[in-house]
């Protein structure tokens, strides 16, 4: 009872309509953003090839989607802005979803926050329109109009001037709109996306021809980069009713933030825990520290198999075996990782040659510098060619020998291979090859820790986790659920080595430990596997703690900086990488190797354009 009312006997109300609808309206637009959103998926949804979306004020004044989709009878208008009326579903069943939209909360919530407009033509019907300002409609009239729709959504939360407050800037919200168009026009490849911001066109996307999968590549390389597409690998995996295709980006092209990752399930952009999670472990050994894969994938599966009806925003998602879509995500990236073998991005030959600088120059000769700053979002990229033990020297347009670079004579190493034939090694860590179009330098240490990681790796997963037995099973005590819990992946645990079973009560009992994890505080890792199940419903910390101790044997166990090697060690060393899967990047994610190609060269002493 409240014990500042306790005499006051509280009264139910039923809300009236536009109340209800304000209130809905919370949860469906929370932003200009998320009303765009609503507005071209609706478009989608009725057939469009061609989308128009227009803002004024990043959408706080203006809002307009064109569409040249199916359009809408007359008699049809009032009952698109009654809450709850759809033509996408007939509520039969919740799980047969295969449309956008589906809710009916869209223009009604829309119209109740603002000033809403429609008008709409069906082919071989006249036009209507159809106004709604602030939950209020006026009637249907006749209006000129292209077969399709346009919505006018003007001043936003005029309304509820409480949430006008709580936007962000013009520029903020703009970007947020950008953002979300370019999400659904990835999508989307055979429709065609235009965004007009303040009356000046800055985004478009033609709708694509030819195959749907090309289709895709040309429209991701419009939207997120040509070098985004050059430095992807194709995905294309099937398992149990899933399947997964899309492009995934080498390690060596990773960024500072997890802002080049799209998800899509059957078409629907999400943001779900349990994909981006997967995405992570599919990278889990070849990213370095703070950096983010970069990634577009799109999940398709029978409608049946996953739950779209958890938001109303629709941007979560829920799978009846999310066990089977997290394992065909992490299987497929892995695997075509693996099959990537010594590939490393271009962008990290492009950030080597970004690192040479004009020094000012004596009048007599030119000279280079090396720059040891990183100029591209890859971060390190140019370590594994700059990282020497003592300062490069300056080179200069005259040949001075250096005393720790030994030019081997000719080698019968094919020039045609894809690492090239090693020439000379420099700095006692840097190994020169030459190919038929450049040059290739290798740094040989990173280079062999991560082929000798390949191979403990494949060791261990032949012969299994070696285990050691607890003298004394150590007690983790913890809530029924959480026993539970970890009870439940107690198998997966063991095939790592950490054998666990219950104790009585809630408590559970270690009693196994891998051979390899020394110290290991078993209490805190249970802990934080259970962190990770309640988060992402599956764990990876075990697999990541063994896989860095394997790292840490690889480091020890491969050849050091400083060590002088022959022509044939050397080239033994490139061709071994040819064949090893993930050699394109070390075990800490910097690239083990950069090209320079000829051309690029001969720019950089100014003998070609």
């Amino acid at each position: 009872m409240n014990q500042h009312a306790p005499n006051i006997r509280p009264i139910i109300r039923q809300l009236d309509e536009s109340t209800a609808n304000r209130i809905a309206a919370g949860e469906v637009v929370e932003r200009p953003a998320s009303a765009v959103k609503e507005l071209v998926e609706n478009a989608l949804d009725a057939g469009a090839t061609r989308i128009g979306i227009a803002i004024a004020d990043g959408g706080k004044s203006l809002i307009r989607v064109t569409d040249d989709g199916c359009g809408m009878l007359p008699e049809d208008l009032p009952l698109a802005l009654s809450r709850h009326a759809t033509s996408k579903i007939d509520g039969s069943d919740l799980l047969a979803i295969r449309s956008f939209g589906f809710r009916g909360e869209a223009l009604p919530s829309l119209g109740a926050v603002g000033r809403l407009t429609i008008t709409s033509r069906t082919e071989g019907a006249e036009g209507a329109l159809i106004s709604v300002i602030g939950g209020k409609p006026s009637p249907t009239r006749p209006a000129a109009a292209n077969r399709g729709t346009v919505v006018e959504l003007r001043d936003l939360f005029f309304a509820t001037p409480a949430r006008l407050k709580f936007l962000r800037s013009d520029r903020a919200e703009t970007q947020a709109v950008a953002d979300v168009t370019r999400r659904l026009a990835m999508a989307e490849p055979l429709v065609g996306f235009t965004l007009t911001v303040d009356g000046k066109e800055v985004f478009r996307a033609d709708a694509e021809q030819g195959e749907l999968f090309d289709a895709f590549r040309t429209r991701l390389s419009r939207v997120m980069g040509r070098d985004f597409i050059d430095n992807a690998i194709a995905i294309d995996a099937e398992r149990d009713g899933l399947a997964l295709t899309g492009f995934a980006a080498l390690p060596t092209y990773s960024r500072g933030a997890a802002v080049a990752q799209h998800l899509y399930v059957n078409g629907r952009p999400v943001r779900d825990k349990l994909l981006t999670g997967a995405l992570r472990a599919g990278y889990m050994d070849v990213l370095a520290s703070g950096r983010h894969p970069a990634a577009v994938l799109y999940l398709n599966c029978d409608p049946q198999m996953v739950d779209v009806n958890v938001h109303p925003a629709k941007a979560e998602v829920r799978f009846r075996d999310p066990t089977a879509a997290r394992g065909l995500v992490v299987s497929a990236l892995r695997h075509a990782l693996a099959g990537a073998g010594h590939r490393a991005s271009s962008t990290v030959g492009a950030a080597t040659l970004a690192a040479f600088r004009p020094e000012p120059a004596a009048p007599t000769h030119r000279t280079y510098q090396m720059d040891y700053r990183p100029r591209h979002p890859s971060g390190g990229a140019i370590r594994a060619a700059l990282d020497a033990q003592a300062p490069m020297p300056q080179m200069e347009t005259g040949f001075h020998e250096s005393p720790s670079a030994r030019i081997e004579p000719e080698q019968t190493a094919p020039q045609d291979a894809p690492l090239g034939a090693a020439r000379a090694q420099i700095h006692e860590n840097y190994i020169i090859a030459q190919t038929e179009d450049g040059l290739v330098i290798v740094d040989q240490h990173a280079a062999h820790e991560r082929l000798v990681y390949e191979r403990l790796k494949a060791q261990a997963g032949v012969s299994g986790i070696a285990t050691q037995a607890l003298l004394i099973p150590e007690i983790v005590e913890l809530s029924e659920a959480d026993a539970a819990r970890i009870l439940s992946v107690a198998d997966e645990l063991a095939a790592l080595g950490l054998v666990i079973e219950a104790f009585g009560g809630s408590a559970v009992a270690v009693r196994e430990a891998p051979a390899m994890l020394a110290r290991l505080d078993a209490a805190a890792l249970i802990r934080d596997i259970l962190d990770d199940l309640a988060d992402q419903g599956s764990s990876d910390r075990l697999r990541a703690r063994i896989d860095a101790v394997l790292s840490s044997m690889a480091c020890h166990g491969s050849v050091r900086s400083g060590r002088r090697m022959g022509a044939e060690e050397m080239n033994a060393l490139l061709r071994e990488m040819e064949r090893t899967p993930k050699s394109g990047q070390c075990n800490h994610g910097r690239p083990t190797w950069v090209k320079l190609r000829l051309g690029d060269i001969e720019r950089l002493f100014g003998r070609s354009g």
